[in-house]
């Protein structure tokens, strides 16, 4: 509803203000910079200016919790008050950490990264959403548990992953410095280093349940009170008879109204 209620009011006289006004080129130097913001919403053709949006959306955020504090009650000002401003300064050295220097932006890269697998491996999207949920739900149910069961599970998986970044790093860079062996990932099973065979997998799973539903949606067609002229064509035996059925009943349609009248009612449903 949201979405719906944007969609009216930015149309009109006020789609060509905020158009303007966002399009509007920086005087020097900002104008000089490679990813500052011409275009925003459906005119974003880069990443590096989602980036530098979404980095400005962050500190907006960090506005409205400041000018809520200012409504606490004079008991709890000061701990709202330190609660809000250390969210914003926590967004603002993200910036300084994660921006000003080229080199820095590794954000972009891994968004880069994570579109290119997902754009080749469409299940992937769905697998990052459930993993970027389900992770830290997990570290907090082990900082429940207590800090040395934390610390026990953690610290291996960060260590194995910084071994992973670094093997990556000299594979890419200096191979020359590593065994032969160690120059790529062929060393491991194929399902530790390539999404390929989980893409087989969750295709036949998703395979196996399309046809399942077919078998569910040939029965429905079996079954009364549906007639076979009314189906809604859930699978292609029954989208080849509605195919058939509109390629006959079609030229009806200029037909008298004696004629017309004397057809099936659910023929000229599936034709409209």
């Amino acid at each position: 509803m949201i979405v719906k209620l944007l969609g009216s009011v930015l149309k009109g006289q006020v789609a060509v203000v905020i158009k303007k006004t966002i399009n509007t080129d920086f005087p020097f130097p900002f104008d000089q910079l490679p990813s500052h913001p011409r275009r925003s919403g459906h005119d974003l053709h880069r990443a590096e200016q989602a980036y530098l949006l979404t980095l400005g959306s962050n500190i907006g955020t960090t506005t409205t919790a400041i000018l809520a504090t200012l409504s606490s009650r004079g008991n709890t000002l000061k701990s709202s008050l330190q609660i809000s401003l250390c969210h914003f300064f926590f967004n603002i050295s993200g910036i300084l950490l994660w921006y000003p220097i080229p080199f820095t932006r590794l954000p972009i890269r891994l968004a880069k990264g994570l579109g290119n697998i997902s754009a080749k491996y469409r299940w992937f999207a769905v697998f990052y959403l459930i993993f970027f949920f389900l992770t830290p739900l997990t570290v907090f149910g082990l900082s429940l548990a207590g800090w040395p069961v934390l610390v026990g599970v953690g610290v291996p998986i960060i260590l194995l992953l910084l071994l992973v970044v670094c093997l990556q790093l000299l594979q890419s860079c200096c191979p020359r410095v590593l065994p032969i062996k160690l120059h790529n990932w062929n060393f491991l099973p194929l399902w530790m280093h390539s999404l390929k065979p989980w893409d087989n997998l969750i295709t036949l799973a998703t395979s196996f349940c399309q046809q399942r539903c077919c078998c569910c949606c040939r029965v429905c067609c079996l079954m009364p009170p549906c007639p076979r002229d009314a189906l809604l064509r859930a699978n292609s035996n029954c989208l080849e008879t509605w195919t058939r059925e509109w390629e006959v009943g079609f030229p009806l349609l200029n037909a008298p109204h004696s004629v017309r009248s004397s057809l099936p009612r659910q023929v000229w449903v599936a034709q409209s």
